[in-house]
């Protein structure tokens, strides 16, 4: 049984993990800024007693300090962080919003490093061997035009992590990113009616978020590898694209008119 803390725990991935992990007897910290949905998320989900709920803004490092104190106070500590916080705004870069590019990099990029960082100080104090799992995105590894502020987030949340895992290994902490293709969540939905996200629905098509929480669950926790992307065929193609962007632009066309059509059948269901 380990203590693990969650962020964006109030809808999406992070909502479905809590769910998964407490029920698999694991004592979990749920973590959000909106408090009302995650009271909605307990009643919902029906999460037992061995879920608590706390108050996180993951841009603010005073945050950070006093949800770990509050784990600290009740669980005596944290063993596993799951950064799976983050925000999408779509917009061609011409037309992308001061207050957008700020809250992206606030949130996906600070929030990131404020949350390994915290994690990283205690384990090391605690000589706790833990494992800190950030959330990427098959965007930190290909550039997606029309997505150029999430991308540019979740590029630095690989270079930041993989450096990370560098600097915490020898100290027996592990550091894991998960990139996943588009999830069947509010991110999500945010998507159908823009024509810049056209590339996220590319795919055959979304996966859910049970698929995204087993792998997690199931593959990250017990193996703590470096990295992993979801579905692994289309890793290695956002791969090919973040190590031969030229030859991959010529793709994009393609790809935008699948994703057009992807995504006009997704906002008629």
């Amino acid at each position: 049984m380990s203590r693990i803390f969650v962020t964006g725990a109030a809808s999406g991935i992070g909502r479905h993990l809590v769910g998964l992990l407490a029920g698999r007897g694991h004592q979990v910290v749920a973590a959000d800024v909106d408090q009302d949905g995650l009271a909605g998320a307990r009643a919902r989900e029906g999460w037992s007693d061995s879920v608590l709920s706390t108050y996180l803004d993951v841009t603010s490092d005073h945050d950070w300090a006093a949800a770990f104190d509050f784990a600290r106070e009740r669980l005596r500590g944290i063993d596993v962080l799951l950064n799976v916080a983050g925000v999408l705004s779509p917009g061609f870069v011409t037309d992308v919003h001061p207050r957008d590019v700020d809250r992206t990099l606030n949130v996906n990029v600070k929030g990131v490093v404020f949350g390994t960082r915290e994690a990283a100080r205690r384990m090391i104090a605690e000589k706790n061997p833990g494992h800190i799992v950030n959330i990427g995105s098959l965007a930190s590894l290909t550039p997606v035009p029309g997505l150029s502020i999430y991308c540019a987030s979740k590029w630095a949340v690989r270079g930041f992590t993989l450096s990370a895992a560098v600097e915490l290994e020898p100290h027996g902490i592990g550091v894991s990113l998960v990139c996943p293709d588009a999830v069947e969540t509010p991110m999500l939905d945010i998507q159908k009616d823009r024509e810049e996200a056209a590339l996220t629905f590319s795919g055959s098509r979304a996966l859910t978020v049970e698929e995204v929480g087993r792998v997690i669950v199931e593959h990250v926790l017990p193996k703590r590898p470096l990295e992993i992307s979801i579905p692994m065929a289309r890793g290695l193609l956002a791969r090919v694209g973040g190590v031969a962007p030229a030859a991959a632009k010529a793709l994009y066309p393609l790809m935008k008119k699948k994703g057009a059509t992807q995504q006009k059948r997704a906002r008629e269901s």
